[in-house]
């Protein structure tokens, strides 16, 4: 005789037994915090697609920086609103998109980043062949890449996941990543395990690649005050972000993986939400502030609105 197995359909996430009164108070914060990112964001894409001066690859590389940010809180922000105002459960199939997003997001900042910093060090160490070896062409063929290898790593990660049967129902966030969704498997997600360390190996060698390509630069420029002026005014922002990304990405691995279950319910909703919170709005003002045509573009756009509002 069979026994009757019930299909988890359903996933319940926590982290939001609040009063009514103070969801509305949160669904305020993280709406203003969303629409921050969104404004951020869209006004480096528009001025980089609209102004021709900015058709130049460090810049390109920025507004892909910023669409994927866009993409990666679309995941995120919309789904939480929405649990703030009911019910914060989520189908399975919602789960498994919604970690994928998020996932795909998170790895091709990292490769993108990647590709500023290499662009960077070709533009200092090479300037030469600058002009000659960052193409239209190679350009477009980095970007495919940066986009097409954190997709490919994160579909086999998600689809090692898919064919699991899961045996509980209960996830401790905010949002559905792939590592809680292994935890609700019946049996050892074993091929989940070893794709995921490759996935990390590979994107740790490329985070290796971003230092040695820093420390070569450095020697390379500060033995020469125009070259480290250059230096100070291109790569200061770019190594911001990088640093931003690398620490609330760190806090984040190591206390899903490490984490103490004594912290708050508080205080571990905010260490799992800092790196959907800081960089998607710290990396277009960081940019948007230390580069002197995004600044100046940026204080003109707003100069001309204030004059037009005069007549």
């Amino acid at each position: 005789m069979m026994e009757n197995v019930s299909v988890i359909t359903m996933i319940t996430l926590s982290g939001l037994n609040f009063p009514f009164w103070q969801r509305i108070i949160i669904f305020v914060l993280v709406l203003l915090c969303y629409l921050v990112i969104l404004f951020n964001n869209l006004i480096i894409i528009v001025l980089i697609i609209t102004d021709r001066k900015l058709h130049k690859p460090m810049y390109v590389f920025l507004c892909n920086l910023c669409v994927n940010a866009l993409y990666g809180s679309v995941a995120f922000y919309p789904k939480l609103l929405a649990d703030l105002l009911s019910s914060h459960v989520i189908s399975v199939v919602g789960c498994m998109l919604q970690g994928y997003t998020i996932h795909t997001s998170i790895a091709c900042d990292f490769s993108i980043l990647a590709l500023i910093a290499y662009d960077r060090y070709v533009a200092l160490c090479r300037p030469l062949i600058y002009e000659s070896f960052m193409t239209k062409q190679k350009v477009s063929l980095f970007i495919f890449v940066s986009w097409l290898l954190p997709t490919f790593c994160m579909v086999m990660n998600s689809m090692s996941l898919m064919s699991k049967k899961l045996c509980r129902s209960h996830i401790d966030r905010l949002y559905c990543v792939n590592l809680m969704i292994s935890k609700l498997t019946c049996t050892p997600a074993k091929a989940y395990s070893i794709i995921s360390l490759v996935n990390i190996s590979f994107f740790f060698g490329i985070f290796w690649l971003i230092v040695y390509s820093y420390v070569h630069l450095i020697k390379m420029c500060i033995h020469s005050p125009q070259m480290w002026k250059k230096f100070r005014q291109t790569c200061t922002p770019h190594f911001i972000c990088l640093l931003i990304y690398t620490i609330t990405e760190l806090v984040d691995l190591f206390y899903m993986r490490l984490g103490s279950g004594d912290l708050s319910v508080h205080l571990h909703n905010l260490m799992t939400m800092e790196f959907l919170i800081i960089p998607p709005i710290m990396n277009p003002l960081v940019y948007g502030l230390q580069l002197t045509h995004i600044r100046n573009k940026i204080f003109r756009f707003f100069h001309s609105k204030k004059k037009l509002q005069h007549f």
